[in-house]
């Protein structure tokens, strides 16, 4: 078989693969509904002194080709992120390092893989600005050039750059997991900044602002250097006829760049692929020891009963079994909420708990409220690698099946997951409680206490029902900035009224409850 049947069928698996997912579908439907907010005028831009263009076939394409590269290359990247980890758990990665494929080869695959993926939806919200444009109506007469050419030479790039960089960071041993989940939040943003710095971006936000200013110009000489995609703000006060922008040569040579650059970020990304290699995969944990069979002391040492059985040509084997001691009387739920505690914090270094420390320390010492507010909102994003093993660390290795075939696995196990992950919050964001509640500043503590409450409940859910910690840590860090981080109204948790998120706290428990519960067969 040659190479590109080989590369055909790497592609068309993980596409099928994905497509079929319920991530695929709940994105591809936000990516639908921001197709309809469009049409409906819920979001809308804004050029120069108030002016806005005409909803023709070339405005409608622009305005829905930044939307849906900006949305797609945030959550399209969480949604690919995951297909060398696939071939890891399915075990097919042991199959494929058994053959002469190079690692270059491998990750151009996935990296175009991921991007088929993406692009399936691109060409879906293509048919979907057909659709916008016959509900706007004000102009009848559809040019599919003008409508789909923002698509092709503006958000296909940005999806190649994202295939890519999910490759890349799927490849890095410190990006693979969750720290890459977060780090790629706070980088997308840095890169939408950059995009209206006037460099050349791929999502093409300077292609767009260059050309609409340059009619605008010739119709309102004096009209401001000024570009918005608004939500909820300012609205355009006057309109414009904007034809679209003029596809040369040179803006199209630099649209195939970021092309490039995606092709260069997958062939970066197989310089540290690991190719499925346990002793490779192992160093580039940090272990400094090989693995080696461990020595403990037979049973007989530890006078305790052992069951032998002879197998044929391995000699006699034992087992133990730990005796079963029912606990007579007594709470047994803190010793389950001390031993969740551990697990999560098990694999945390010195440094996670200076850094925990340290922010404690200074909610205490803090002399302004402000001050105390914006180290609290940094120390509730420093746990979120922590809180979003809750509920997904059963399906993570395979353990749901002894988890809750045990006596009281809903009414013990699950609320002592919840109460360590509230505990973790308490403890991490305590030296802003405990000020409060020294010097009684209840309306500072109770929404603090709300909060605390909130996060562990939302990963619990999110974890429970996704079987994943990646669901939480996107969504976590995108509230966390637009709301604690950036104040906006009804989503900072931290600061809002705490009824509402009380509310939204016990709603959200009781889905973490139910989704064992349903799997369980007593709904």
């Amino acid at each position: 078989m040659n190479q590109s049947r080989v590369l055909y069928e790497m592609v068309r698996a993980d596409f099928l693969e994905r497509v079929r997912r319920y991530s695929f579908l709940l994105t591809l439907a936000a990516a639908l509904y921001l197709a309809y907010a469009v049409a409906a005028d819920k979001i809308w831009m804004v050029v120069g002194s108030g002016y806005r263009g005409v909803y023709n076939s070339a405005w409608i394409g622009a305005l829905m080709s930044i939307c849906c590269s900006t949305f797609l290359s945030l959550v399209g990247f969480y949604v690919v992120k995951n297909s060398i980890q696939r071939d890891v758990d399915t075990r097919v990665g042991r199959i494929l390092a058994a053959t002469p494929m190079r690692k270059s080869f491998y990750t151009v695959a996935k990296t175009i893989s991921n991007f088929a993926v993406l692009a399936a939806m691109v060409v879906v919200l293509m048919l979907a600005a057909v659709v916008m444009q016959l509900l706007r109506a004000e102009v009848q007469h559809i040019s599919l050039w003008k409508l789909w050419a923002p698509f092709l030479f503006a958000a296909l790039p940005a999806m190649a750059i994202t295939a890519a960089v999910a490759v890349l960071f799927e490849a890095l041993p410190i990006l693979r997991g969750g720290a890459g989940n977060v780090v790629y939040f706070f980088a997308w943003t840095a890169g939408l900044g950059i995009s209206v710095t006037g460099m050349n971006d791929p999502i093409g936000l300077q292609v767009f602002y260059r050309s609409m200013h340059d009619a605008l110009k010739k119709i309102d000489p004096a009209t401001k250097e000024s570009f918005s995609l608004t939500i909820g703000g300012d609205r355009a006060v006057r309109t414009f006829d904007w034809t679209g922008v003029d596809w040369t040569l040179h803006i199209l040579v630099m649209r195939l760049l970021w092309v490039m650059a995606a092709v260069g970020v997958a062939l970066l990304a197989s310089v540290f692929f690991h190719r499925f290699d346990p002793a490779y995969e192992w160093s580039w944990a940090g272990a400094g020891r090989a693995a080696m069979p461990r020595t403990h002391p037979t049973p007989a040492q530890n006078g305790e009963a052992t069951a032998g059985l002879s197998t044929p040509g391995f000699g006699q084997l034992s087992a133990h079994l730990t005796p079963l001691v029912r606990q007579a009387g007594g709470w047994r739920l803190p010793p389950l909420i001390a031993s969740e505690l551990r697990l999560m914090l098990k694999s945390q270094r010195w440094w996670w708990y200076a850094v925990a420390g340290g922010l404690f320390v200074a909610q205490l010492a803090s002399p302004t409220a402000e001050v105390r507010q914006g180290v609290l909102v940094f120390a509730w994003l420093w746990p979120v690698l922590v809180w979003s093993q809750m509920g997904s660390r059963e399906a993570r290795f395979a353990t749901q099946s002894l988890i809750f075939s045990s006596e009281g696995a809903l009414t013990r196990q699950l609320p002592a997951v919840w109460i360590a992950g509230v505990v973790l919050a308490l403890l991490t964001g305590g030296g802003f409680g405990l000020r409060a509640l020294l010097f009684a500043d209840w309306q500072s503590f109770v929404p603090w206490l709300t909060g605390a409450l909130f996060i562990p409940s939302l990963a619990l859910a999110l974890g429970v029902w996704s079987g994943s910690s990646k669901f939480f840590e996107a969504l976590y860090t995108v509230w966390w900035y637009a709301g604690p981080a950036n104040h906006t109204p009804g989503l900072d948790f931290m600061s809002s009224s705490p009824r509402e998120y009380l509310l939204a706290t016990f709603f959200v428990v009781a889905i973490a409850y139910w989704g064992p519960r349903a799997r369980l067969g007593y709904a």
